[in-house]
């Protein structure tokens, strides 16, 4: 479905890409290497397409696929609460177990697949945010994901130690993810120092698993910070993003944007049409 006066964003893409025979709406904008943005709770918000639209600014083109919520419907605290108690009830997403994959990371891949035959180039990025903060993770078992960022990595919630050291993917994904990063791949992970959905044993489960292939932006939250951050703050590349040079949010989306560029030699891509 192209671009219209129907769909929650007009100026975007509208697509209905089934894979692994499951349809889902996926919004497109952009030129360039592919990269795969997955919305945080709750849905495909309209901070969520503006994000998309800035990193595509950057010369990307970024698939926003909806895989819960409603597409263009602004953040609110019981829209919020509703999405988060359907995906509790979901079984394509794993919210408390641990040494799991979210089944929903299959589709996922696949459309990473899909991206990189239709844009081409060295491989395709990955953003994931709060309960997808993760699964750009598990997509790393495919050899088209060359960039992932996890951005406050919330899967499992960490109520136990087990939880909070866990990186929400099983045993063998984990051995997949520690082989593309002895081969070069890096993962970038962003967090807030105070955020308790986040906890700091899960970066440095990944500092202890991947060493200098984790890069982690960590963001103080803490009181007294001299950005004023509320140690409350959680959505760093969307709600709790400052738009102000030198804020330590707005130089994470340009870590991100520069770490896209890197790994995916944005300046050498050249249209696959």
């Amino acid at each position: 479905m192209a671009r219209g006066a129907t769909s929650p964003y007009p100026d975007l893409e509208r697509r209905e890409l089934t894979l692994r025979g499951v349809t889902r709406t996926v919004f497109c904008t952009g030129r360039g290497p592919a990269v795969i943005l997955m919305h945080e709770t709750p849905g495909l918000y309209p901070g969520v397409a503006e994000l998309g639209r800035l990193v595509a600014a950057a010369g990307l083109r970024v698939y926003m696929p909806s895989m819960f919520g409603e597409p263009g419907r602004p953040m609110g605290a019981r829209y919020a609460a509703a999405s988060l108690t359907r995906a509790c009830v979901s079984r394509e997403f794993v919210l408390w177990g641990t040494r799991r994959n979210s089944p929903i990371t299959a589709w996922l891949r696949d459309l990473a697949r899909l991206a990189h035959r239709e844009c081409g180039g060295r491989g395709v990025g990955a953003i994931g945010m709060c309960l997808t903060g993760g699964f750009a993770l598990a997509m790393m078992v495919d050899d088209v994901v060359q960039a992932p960022v996890l951005s406050q990595p919330s899967l499992p919630f960490g109520v136990t130690p087990a939880q909070r050291r866990d990186l929400g993917i099983d045993d063998a994904t984990l051995a997949r993810v520690r082989t593309r990063t002895a081969a070069g791949v890096c993962v970038l992970g962003l967090r807030f120092t105070h955020d308790v959905l986040v906890p700091a044993e899960r970066f440095q489960r990944l500092r202890d698993e991947l060493g200098d292939r984790f890069i982690a932006v960590e963001i103080d939250s803490g009181p007294g910070n001299p950005h004023a951050i509320s140690r409350l703050a959680h959505s760093v590349l969307v709600l709790d993003r400052v738009d102000r040079p030198g804020h330590p949010t707005r130089l994470a989306l340009e870590r991100v944007i520069a770490f896209f560029h890197e790994r995916l030699a944005v300046a050498s891509w050249r249209d696959p049409a």
